[in-house]
């Protein structure tokens, strides 16, 4: 028992120690993030969007790399360029950029995992939008999809966003606006990060790395062939990441404790953009276009990411720059006097004046809506937030009294 509640105690200072590491980056990677939103009209993007082609695609990569890395946002973004009539492979396209290229997120993998991985995600992402778009332009279901959008043009909400950016980003109203849009984030994103951190801390405290050396194979690499255990890894690695119903943000500490024990480049790659996979995303693409098209969606997603973390590995390993982060968890997750501190001092600042500026918004347009519809099953969430909550408070309390 006494051992146990000593694991308990550190595997809650892991966590907390994992969200001090991120905070002062979550800030300003929403801050930029509502600065874009705010100031860059999609109207003139989405008009270029109906076909399947490169011009189609790469205007889907930007709009996305521009957007939330909210997964739940994204499929609602998603929904609504097909309802402006964006081709599928140009709304596909948007939902593999807008988490996996955004600017909070490179921030995220920069700290946790270093910068050869944040290159590699990079590079990735965008392999992972071509493979996608040909795999969708040689296998597209006309009929399935065609439904879709019908379905979509009939249920899906009204957005207003044709504006001069350039009055906007002067005016009281655009600032405004941004500090809506940021504290508008927090709330579709803080049940997923609180989740995601809480179980990355637990399971770097509680999951024995033999655990982690079975399911990867790791414990056969001397006796299989590299290309075979690495084509495993980046076959598993979206199986666990969809048991995680861990989004976006929340997968890197946990990407983080794979790396850690062992894992490889195209298993820890793989992991990382399966942010898509997981079961309430894949239900909420299935309500919007039909059961069919998210099953589609997903199978699409799924042989994409491991083609992507092959291929990745390969081109790394042919340059010899495999990347191999030498973060661990322990000095990760550590609280001492750095450019953390005085960062998270700052940003908390910052977003104490964003709030205020979101107040400011609700008083003196209340009329205004959001831009950006996002559908998830929030009560759920925050129920097992609250949940999350008071088990790092008592594992807190239990870690400073044993």
């Amino acid at each position: 028992m006494q051992n146990f509640l000593e694991l308990y105690g550190e595997a809650a200072l892991t966590a907390v120690g994992f969200f001090w590491k991120a905070g002062w980056a979550f800030i300003l990677g929403y801050f930029i993030s509502a600065m874009i939103q705010s100031f860059i009209p999609k109207k003139k993007l989405t008009r270029h969007m109906g076909e399947a082609n490169l011009k189609s695609v790469s205007l889907s990569t930007i709009f996305g790399a521009a957007s939330s890395s909210c997964s739940f946002a994204a499929l609602a973004a998603a929904r609504s360029l097909v309802k402006k009539g964006a081709h599928f492979i140009a709304a596909v396209a948007f939902m593999f950029a807008s988490t996996n290229l955004v600017i909070e997120l490179g921030i995220l993998i920069l700290i946790f995992l270093g910068w050869e991985f944040l290159a590699a995600e990079i590079i990735g992402g965008l392999v992972l939008i071509t493979i996608s778009s040909i795999i969708i332009k040689f296998t597209y279901p006309d009929e399935w999809l065609e439904n879709a959008r019908e379905k979509v043009k009939e249920e899906g909400p009204k957005i207003k966003e044709d504006f001069d950016w350039k009055k906007r980003i002067k005016s009281k109203k655009g600032w405004r606006m941004v500090g809506n849009s940021f504290v508008s984030e927090w709330k579709m994103v803080w049940e997923e990060i609180l989740i995601g951190f809480t179980i990355a801390g637990f399971v770097a405290v509680f999951v024995p790395t033999e655990f982690w050396n079975k399911i990867f194979l790791i414990e056969l690499s001397g006796s299989l062939p590299g290309w075979l255990i690495a084509l495993e890894n980046a076959m598993v690695a979206p199986f666990v990441a969809a048991l995680t119903f861990i989004g976006s943000m929340g997968n890197i500490p946990l990407a983080t404790v794979l790396n850690t024990n062992g894992v490889l480049f195209a298993g820890i790659m793989g992991f990382i953009y399966s942010d898509l996979m997981v079961p309430p995303l894949v239900a909420v693409n299935a309500k919007y276009y039909s059961k069919k098209v998210a099953f589609y969606i997903a199978v699409v997603m799924y042989i994409s990411i491991v083609l992507t973390a092959l291929i990745l590995n390969g081109l790394f390993s042919v340059f010899g720059i495999v990347p191999e982060s030498n973060r661990v968890v322990t000095e990760v997750a550590q609280f001492k006097i750095d450019y953390t501190f005085y960062f998270n001092i700052f940003f908390v600042l910052l977003a104490g004046w964003l709030i205020y500026l979101k107040k400011r918004f609700i008083k003196m347009h209340s009329e205004d809506v959001s831009e950006m519809d996002m559908e998830g099953d929030t009560s759920f969430k925050r129920t097992i937030a609250y949940l999350f909550i008071a088990i790092l408070i008592v594992g807190l309390l239990v870690n400073f009294l044993i």
